[in-house]
């Protein structure tokens, strides 16, 4: 049955896993593209969890953010002296999450509010903010699976508009975005037109209802080149992209609270998790910050480096690694 369900899951990868490295951020939300591993890794070689043969599993989404923080994840627990075996860019939660819960990755890099939101099967939580989602989380992960310390590292979804458009219409905030909406395009990944945070939490939130909306990327480079050749008058981002600084983009806040707390938490099975494994996610968790995050993703998305050799500076760096 173990190898059925991997069989299962490795069709879905192949048939719908995301973007390649240089595509924009976002919390588990990708649901098109190609599959691609990072070097050494084995998304189809059949290799189980560490519970069966003792090496830890780290997988990832498939975007910049997540190729970073599943590479430092799996560098740390090897400096435990654990054996790890990376499965990166593997594609969305709908694909990733089931392969945890069976077992076929051990870690993975989640997002409190977005992780909570699919657990839960879309319930909107009444309180978003970190310490409510987490005891959310504790309550409804599956069986044997945790999450440990959440970092204060945050990357949420969020809206942008070019400079021009925001001086055209007078827009700050998405409230202010509510009074023009109908005017406008908007673009983002498939998944804005049914996921809460999207098209229908900013409708019922704002009453913001787009002239019309267009299915791109999830900020990556289909969103960058329509916001910025005016295909789109907005776009669905993510807080930590490096993309944002360099284009200029104004990020519309957020004030009526739509986005819950999205802390960056490691989310692991218990099988494998060691008292060593345990101390070193959360000592990363403790020193992660969200300038932090954007620092790094500009490295990949903008200057084109390694995530693999990012994630071991910033590490390095922080006297995380030797």
């Amino acid at each position: 049955m173990r190898v059925l369900r991997l069989a299962a899951v490795l069709v879905v990868i192949v048939l719908s896993a995301g973007a390649c490295a240089s595509q924009g951020g976002d919390p588990l939300a990708q649901d098109t593209g190609d599959t691609a591993t990072e070097p050494g890794t084995a998304a189809s070689d059949g290799a189980t969890g560490a519970g069966e043969q003792g090496t830890v599993v780290v997988g990832s989404a498939n975007f910049p953010e997540q190729l970073i923080l599943a590479n430092m994840y799996a560098d740390v627990i090897e400096s435990t002296g654990a054996t790890v075996e990376r499965r990166l860019n593997l594609g969305s939660r709908e694909v990733i999450f089931p392969a945890l819960e069976s077992g076929e990755i051990d870690v993975l890099p989640e997002y409190t509010g977005a992780l909570n939101a699919f657990i839960t099967g879309g319930e909107e939580a009444e309180d978003t903010s970190t310490d409510a989602l987490l005891a959310s989380l504790e309550e409804n992960l599956p069986e044997g699976v945790v999450h440990l310390e959440a970092s204060e590292a945050q990357d949420r979804d969020a809206h942008a508009v070019t400079q021009e458009t925001a001086e055209e219409f007078g827009l700050k905030t998405l409230s202010d975005l509510a009074e023009v909406s109908d005017q406008l395009v908007a673009g983002g990944p498939p998944e804005e037109e049914t996921r809460f945070v999207g098209l229908p939490g900013l409708k019922e939130v704002y009453g913001i209802e787009f002239k019309e909306f267009r299915a791109l990327d999830a900020g990556g480079p289909l969103t960058t080149e329509a916001l910025n050749s005016g295909q789109i008058d907005v776009g669905r981002v993510f807080t930590t992209q490096g993309v944002i600084e360099e284009e200029g983009w104004v990020v519309l806040e957020d004030d009526k609270g739509l986005v819950p707390s999205e802390n960056v938490v490691p989310v692991v099975r218990e099988e494998v998790l060691t008292p060593e494994i345990e101390a070193a996610l959360n000592e990363l968790s403790a020193t992660l910050t969200t300038d932090d995050l954007i620092d790094l993703n500009k490295r990949v998305e903008i200057d084109k480096e390694d995530p693999d050799a990012v994630a071991r500076d910033y590490l390095e760096e922080k006297g995380l690694l030797e």
